[in-house]
C-alpha cells in the first residue's frame, strides 16, 4: 500500500480530528504532500499541500480550521481538523502534491450538526 490514510470518524459541528497519512520513505522524501477531500455528489478537491520544504497553503474554506503538517522522520503527513462543520464531510485522501500515485481508500469524515 502507497498511501494509508488514517483517523477519521463521526464528530459533532465544532469538534476535531487529526488525520495522518504514512507512505514510504521514497515517496515522502521526493514529494510534496497534500489531502483532498470528496465530498457527497462532488468531485474530489485539493484541500491542503505541503512541500518538501515545509511551504504550506490550505485552500479558503479550511483556512484558520486546519493544519497541515509532515513528520519526515515517520513519513507521514497529518491533517489537524478543527471547528470543523458538516460541510467538511466526505472522504479524505492522501497524495502527493503534485497528484502522482493512485488513489488509497481514504478515511471518512462525518460531522454532525
Amino acid at each position: 500500500v502507497q498511501l494509508q490514510a488514517s483517523g477519521g470518524g463521526l464528530v459533532q459541528a465544532g469538534g476535531s480530528l487529526r488525520l495522518s497519512c504514512a507512505t514510504s520513505v521514497d515517496i515522502f522524501a521526493r514529494n510534496g504532500m497534500g489531502w483532498y477531500r470528496q465530498a457527497p455528489g462532488q468531485q474530489r478537491e485539493r484541500v491542503a499541500f505541503i512541500t518538501a520544504t515545509d511551504g504550506s497553503n490550505l485552500i479558503r474554506a479550511v483556512r484558520g480550521r486546519f493544519t497541515i503538517s509532515r513528520d519526515n522522520a515517520k513519513n507521514t503527513v497529518y491533517l489537524q481538523m478543527s471547528s470543523l462543520k458538516p460541510e467538511d464531510t466526505g472522504v479524505y485522501y492522501c497524495n502527493t502534491f503534485p497528484i502522482t500515485l493512485s488513489w488509497g481508500q481514504g478515511t471518512q469524515v462525518t460531522v454532525s450538526s
